[in-house]
């Protein structure tokens, strides 16, 4: 019996495959900066801790704050000047119907002299050139309106990419100091997502084969993991690899060596 207990553990053993690789955060992001500016403050204290709902790198915003209030008068006195605007189109339009009305019954009137009618044709006129104006006026207030509201929009987003969270995300790095000029693209931190943990592993090509239906021991230990990424394009630098990956739950230690086996089911064929 201890026999062929022996014998089952020996083709166990030959039907698997022994792979290491550290588990690593789920990702590492690296976070650039997405505006210009001085860096006022980095917050280095957090280094390795979980970040939350507070600046950890602050670029001086001043000049925006400052536009953004001259912005929002604008718009207050632009938006007051329209509602005015509007109404005086209103009297206007009014006005303007009343004097068409007027020429229409006086234009053909014998009673009334050539100059009578024309002075009365030249005030119609004018009545109507007045409505034209004011409603380009109108259409420019809006147009302006608009301009300002998107102005409005790009600097708020400007103050809040000038204000770095990650809430959620461990510190991994800052790439600044107090006092240095960034500029577009200039990397800031780097902050890793610590929710899952990312075995990565290398197989050759043979192992692809019923990759989905192999069992996963980690550590010696059956597990219910199977893999969760596979790029079926030879790694360029583990040559005639191919890379798989295996999410597991966030270990207590990240970047500890783990040993990773691939075994057959007893259900494959």
């Amino acid at each position: 019996m201890k026999i062929i207990v022996v014998l089952l553990f020996m083709c166990t053993l030959a039907f698997s495959k022994v792979y290491y690789a550290k588990v690593e955060p789920y990702e590492i992001r690296t976070l650039a900066s997405n505006v210009s500016g001085i860096v006022l403050f980095t917050d280095e204290n957090m280094i390795g801790k979980r970040l939350f709902d507070k600046n950890f790198i602050t670029i001086d915003s001043q000049i925006d704050e400052d536009e953004l209030e001259s912005v929002r008068q604008k718009l207050l006195y632009q938006k007051n000047t329209l509602i005015l605007d509007e109404n005086v189109l209103k009297n206007l339009a009014q006005t303007l119907q009343r004097k068409r009305e007027h020429y229409q019954k006086i234009k053909d009137l014998k009673i009334k002299s050539r100059v009578d009618k024309d002075k009365e044709f030249y005030d119609l006129v004018s009545s109507e050139n007045l409505y034209l104006s004011t409603q380009k006026e109108i259409n420019n207030l809006k147009i302006n309106i608009a301009d300002l509201v998107l102005r409005k929009e790009q600097l708020l987003k400007n103050i809040k990419d000038k204000n770095i969270r990650a809430k959620g995300f461990v510190l991994y790095a800052i790439s600044v100091k107090p006092g240095q000029v960034v500029n577009v693209s200039t990397p800031l931190a780097k902050v890793a997502d610590t929710s899952k943990g990312l075995l990565t592993i290398y197989l050759d090509k043979e192992d692809l084969l019923h990759l989905h239906n192999k069992i996963i021991y980690i550590n010696s230990k059956k597990t219910q993991y199977k893999i969760s990424r596979v790029l079926y394009i030879a790694d360029e630098k583990n040559l005639s690899k191919y890379k798989a990956q295996i999410i597991v739950k966030t270990p207590k230690v990240f970047s500890k060596l783990e040993k990773i086996e691939l075994k057959e089911s007893s259900n494959e064929k």
